[in-house]
């Protein structure tokens, strides 16, 4: 019976709602006062000795996960400015035009000019220059005179009854065939030749004209000039 009512005490009491204390009253200081001593937490020699242990465990586990992972790799660098490619200078030719032309003189042009382009930095054509006796398509070279012939006016053929020889690079068709072993057709391939690589520069480039060999060459020599 008396444990009980203890028992019947103590849950009457949780369901008491709480008092209000007075502490001016006498003896509530004690109700105040702490009842609990502070803890002091205490270490031993050997869980100390256990706890740097673990630390210099997780320390030396750090460095050694660090030393596995792969090095970062260096990307090369790409230079972004491009070097821009030295230009080359391009040959230049001079030429003598003279004739049917403006301003007839020496002029100098691109290695690669037409004498065409000759002509018109000569002042180009006037009214009474004949176009048909020069070839306008053809390359220049370096150091050639060119003869704009003026209408009416027959060209510099150099014709062998002048007392003169003959130019490969100017005569027409019918002087040609007055030279030894060059007949029409060999005559055709001359002036096909000249307009198709420019007058000639030397006697020996009649070998690279089809039909003339070293024979025809020996009987012409000292009969025409480049």
């Amino acid at each position: 019976m008396e444990i009980a009512q203890t028992l019947w005490d103590i849950l009457d009491h949780k369901r008491r709602q709480p008092e209000i204390v007075d502490s001016r009253e006498p003896g509530t200081r004690e109700h105040f006062a702490s009842s609990g001593r502070p803890v002091r937490w205490k270490l031993g020699a050997s869980a100390a000795t256990v706890l740097v242990a673990g630390i210099l465990v997780l320390v030396v586990a750090a460095q050694f996960a660090r030393s596995l992972a792969p090095e970062a790799e260096h990307l090369p660098v790409v230079a972004t400015d491009t070097p821009v490619p030295e230009q080359r200078s391009e040959e230049i030719v001079v030429v003598h035009v003279v004739g049917a032309v403006n301003t007839p003189g020496v002029v100098s042009l691109p290695a690669t000019s037409r004498v065409e382009d000759a002509v018109l930095l000569a002042g180009g054509v006037r009214d009474d220059a004949e176009l048909a006796g020069v070839n306008l398509a053809r390359v220049v070279f370096d150091g050639e005179q060119i003869i704009v012939p003026v209408i009416g006016e027959p060209t510099a053929t150099g014709e062998i009854s002048s007392g003169g020889p003959i130019s490969l690079s100017t005569s027409d068709q019918a002087t040609l065939e007055t030279l030894p072993r060059i007949g029409p057709a060999t005559a055709q391939r001359i002036i096909q030749w000249r307009e198709a690589h420019g007058p000639f520069r030397s006697v020996e480039d009649l070998l690279a004209v089809s039909g003339i060999g070293p024979a025809t060459l020996d009987g012409v020599r000292s009969l025409v000039v480049p």
